[in-house]
Formats: structure tokens, sequence, C-alpha cells
């Protein structure tokens, strides 16, 4: 099983999600299965580059460290090679599966919603906020990667692996 997280430049939400999920998956032991990466829709504004500082010091501050992680941008074969692309909010999925190749638009899916996370269907950008705003999105984001391992545990009736 391979995942992706996707925001518009991948260095602030997706980041968080790439690392909440690794996070996640090792505590659950399905690390040794399921892989995750992240990317952004607009990603050549900073491909190559580090997180965002603020991202970085928000994930450390929950115990995960996502420094080593580089910008790049969302490519149509992406859709090819991962089972499931987990967006953070209505334009990055529209933007994602206007470059999906035919018949692969379904696997960007809205993250929160499709996590089952009730009161928003949207990660919020904190890029141009202050760290009270990575912190909601990154509360948000963790509650998703919970839910999100939980699904994957659960094979007979995830809705993503087969029994």
């Amino acid at each position: 099983m391979k995942l992706l997280v996707v925001c518009l430049g991948n260095i602030c939400r997706s980041p968080m999600g790439e690392g909440a999920l690794r996070a996640r998956i090792g505590e659950a032991g399905l690390d040794s299965w399921v892989q995750v990466d992240s990317a952004g829709t607009s990603g050549h504004w900073h491909a190559g580059r580090s997180p965002d500082p603020r991202a970085v010091a928000c994930a450390r501050g929950h115990g995960v460290d996502i420094s080593g992680q580089r910008a790049r941008q969302l490519l149509a074969a992406d859709f090819e090679e991962y089972d499931l692309i987990l967006c953070a909010d209505g334009d990055n999925l529209r933007d994602a599966q206007a470059l999906a190749p035919a018949g692969l638009a379904a696997r960007a899916v809205l993250w929160l919603p499709w996590a089952g996370i009730n009161g928003s269907d949207v990660i919020p950008d904190p890029y141009y906020g202050d760290m009270k705003d990575f912190e909601h999105s990154w509360a948000l984001i963790d509650a998703a990667a919970q839910v999100t391992v939980r699904r994957l545990s659960r094979r007979e009736d995830s809705g993503i692996i087969p029994a």
C-alpha cells in the first residue's frame, strides 16, 4: 500500500501529513507494507527545499522529525504509483484530479472526509499564519493519520484493503 499526502507547495501540510502518517504507521507495526510520501500540486515553487521551519518545529514538538524531507511536485505518474492520494483541501484535490491519467482520478480524495474527521473538509494552510495555525493544522493531520492507520489495520472493513 502506497499513500501520498498532497498540499499546495509541499512545505507545510503535506510534509507534516507524511511525518504524522509515518509515525502512526510505525507505531502500528504497518511500516513493512505501507509506504508514505508527499508532494505539492504547485511543488515547482519549492522543489528540493526542506519543509517550512515552522512545520519542522511543530512536528518536532509532537515527536516527529520531518527535517529530512524535500519538496517535490505532484506528477501524473504518481497516480500509477500510489494507491491513495490524500489531499489537504478542495483546490488541491481539483488540481490533482486534473493531472490524473484517465480512470485514475478517484485515487485522489479529500483526506479529512475520507478519514471521517467531522467538522472540516479542509486542512487549513498555515503558511501565512503563526505557530498556532501550524498547531491547528497538526491536530487535524494527526487525527486523520490515526484514523487512516485504523482503517488500514482493520482489513475486513477498511474499504481499502480487501479481506
